[in-house]
């Protein structure tokens, strides 16, 4: 059974740094592309980040970037967050996906979630 797991939310000041976490197991992920995913209360999910397996590449949300990076380790996806901005306040997802996409929809696979909340 397919599970991902995430870990590393929580509270931090504007312009500090949190790293997420994702363990995947359950199956081989190495065609798989890796997202991060946020949805703050109200709003739509948003793509945050994906990490393509495959290719060992990144790639990220304009909203994103330069200030968060995604990369891996064995079956472990993390999301390093700097430069936090309040607006950046959401549960944040990992997810998995069987090709390179953005779209939440084509996500097979969700973690449970992790709250991050940028506040003074």
């Amino acid at each position: 059974q397919v599970q991902l797991v995430e870990s590393g939310g929580g509270l931090v000041q504007p312009g500090g740094s949190l790293r997420l976490s994702c363990a995947a197991s359950g199956r081989t992920f190495a065609a798989y592309t890796m997202g991060w995913f946020r949805q703050a209360p109200g709003r739509q999910r948003q793509f945050v980040a994906a990490w393509y397996w495959s290719r060992g590449s990144p790639y990220y949300a304009d909203s994103v970037k330069g200030r968060f990076t995604t990369s891996s380790a064995k079956n472990t996806v993390y999301l390093q967050m700097n430069d936090l901005k309040p607006e950046d306040t959401a549960v944040y997802y990992c997810a998995a996906a069987p090709r390179g996409t953005v779209d939440n929809d084509d996500y097979a696979y969700w973690g449970q979630g992790t709250q991050v909340t940028v506040s003074s």
